[in-house]
């Protein structure tokens, strides 16, 4: 579990308490501060799970570059002429306009 899941859920935690707060003694002010804290918390959550994905998927690519550098070395070059030819294109295209 990421630090940033840790504290995400904590600020959503705290976001519900201010928004029950502020629904009990009738202040829109707190109950939209609880609920904006909820939404950050949870965006905060989501970003720690994201970075652990990332985290995996560059564990597993870099198991797979040890195991089978050669075919590792021809994906990377497809990846870079397909991105070189999108790029291309997307340069002769722009100058076609004017």
């Amino acid at each position: 579990m990421d630090k940033n899941e840790i504290e995400g859920t904590a600020r959503n935690v705290a976001g519900k308490a201010q928004e029950a707060y502020g629904k009990f003694t009738d202040d829109a002010e707190h109950e939209a501060k609880g609920v904006a804290r909820q939404v950050a918390g949870k965006a905060q959550e989501a970003y720690g799970d994201a970075r652990d994905v990332a985290r995996d998927a560059a564990r597993q690519v870099g198991q797979v570059v040890e195991k089978q550098p050669v075919l590792s070395l021809l994906v990377a070059g497809a990846v870079g002429y397909a991105l070189a030819l999108l790029t291309l294109g997307a340069v002769d295209r722009g100058s076609r306009r004017w």
